[in-house]
């Protein structure tokens, strides 16, 4: 069994701090941030015999042991939850306040090291991807922490292409670095099921929408990929890695036109956001939601009634039509806005950028955009600036 023990590094006070420094940046903690220059303070400052003073990032506050320990607690714990990780999710999860390349380079340090200590072992999928299941050795790990663990190993060498999977984990883990509660649909229906009433059957989906096809009309149970609990109601999120048939573009009109229903918890649904993987899925999408959108602008008046309009760049507004009250038990019919239909693409070209230059593969839409979780709609707060989650697991000292 592998243990860290908490003499196996230390940083004392009288060591160098340029050596905790460097030490820090191989355990992948905080990066450091360069000593100033005469590019951005005069020399003069500086008196004689005085050194400058480096930043050792969380290292000034907790030795590089238990933050190597926080980090890989972290993974592991990630590991355990989902059966399968990519280092991306270790970055999203560990490292979200950093650049791209920052968290990404830091997040493979520690794979490294959780693979050379046997606690993680890699695998190669059909699509070339690489991918991480927890051994036995790591969920002894995990248990000596008091997490509940099982090794995963045997089930990541039967996965031949988990992409689906993985990316929608992904999207759990993005919300959940903003501070948001999310599930997968797996978590997702544990959670129903737990909930659900003594003597009723175990519920198939999270909405029952009524579908119309080509066929007819039928009543459907739809599930998210991925769920976000937000104070202002619940995003549901789809992952099209394939373009959608008529059955599924039909869920997606009838997902959208649900706009404001509530879904559990007395949490309404105020957003959906569709990632799709190639442009060509992107424009399927966009071409449904635009005949959704000049079907219901002809639609009566009438209680109830939902109107989608497209405002532009992958963005959808849906209307509903409800009633206000009025002094001497008068109403009238007013349009109020219910939700967002954002379409935006997977980030697949994340996992793919090269630390050493080769490749073209761009850094775009990491934490500081507006892209992860989600795209925020045009009147929507913004994302706001992220810090270190590592501060708050060594402060607790776990």
């Amino acid at each position: 069994m592998v243990r860290i023990l908490e003499g196996e590094v230390g940083v004392s006070s009288g060591h160098d701090p340029s050596a905790a420094v460097a030490l820090s940046e191989q355990l992948g903690g905080d990066s450091p941030v360069v000593t100033e220059t005469d590019e951005h303070c005069h020399r003069g400052d500086v008196g004689d015999g005085e050194r400058e003073v480096i930043s050792r990032g969380l290292t000034a506050a907790v030795s590089t042991t238990q933050l190597r320990r926080t980090i890989w607690r972290s993974a592991l714990a990630v590991a355990n939850r989902f059966r399968v990780v990519r280092t991306i999710d270790v970055a999203a999860c560990c490292f979200p306040e950093r650049d791209y390349k920052a968290a990404l380079s830091a997040a493979q340090r520690a794979m490294r090291g959780l693979v050379k200590a046997g606690l993680l072992r890699r695998y190669r999928t059909n699509r070339f991807q690489t991918v991480y299941g927890l051994t036995q050795r790591g969920a002894d790990w995990l248990l000596e922490l008091d997490i509940e663990a099982a090794a995963s190993v045997r089930r990541v060498s039967d996965m031949t292409n988990p992409e689906h999977r993985l990316w929608s984990q992904f999207l759990v883990l993005a919300a959940e670095a903003r501070g948001m509660e999310s599930w997968t649909e797996g978590e997702l229906l544990q959670r129903l099921v737990a909930a659900r009433v003594p003597g009723h059957p175990p519920p198939s989906g999270l909405l029952n929408v009524s579908v119309t096809t080509k066929t007819g009309s039928s009543v459907k149970a739809l599930r998210p990929d991925a769920l976000i609990a937000e104070p202002d109601g619940l995003t549901w999120v789809e992952v099209d890695r394939s373009a959608r048939g008529s059955e599924r573009a039909a869920d997606l009109r009838a997902l959208t036109l649900s706009m404001g229903v509530p879904l559990f918890d007395k949490q309404a649904l105020r957003r959906v956001v569709v990632f799709t993987r190639t442009d060509r899925i992107h424009r399927r999408v966009s071409a449904t939601l635009d005949g959704l959108a000049e079907q219901t602008a002809a639609a009566a008046l009438v209680r109830g009634r939902r109107q989608v309009r497209n405002v532009g760049a992958g963005e959808y507004e849906v209307w509903a039509t409800v009633d206000r009250r009025h002094d001497g038990r008068r109403s009238s019919l007013v349009d109020e806005l219910a939700g967002h239909v954002v379409v935006q693409a997977l980030p697949v070209w994340l996992p793919k950028v090269r630390l050493d230059g080769r490749g073209r593969s761009s850094v775009a839409g990491w934490f500081g955009e507006n892209y992860l979780p989600y795209r925020r709609p045009t009147g929507m707060a913004a994302w706001v600036q992220l810090a270190s989650p590592l501060a708050a697991l060594t402060e607790d000292g776990q």
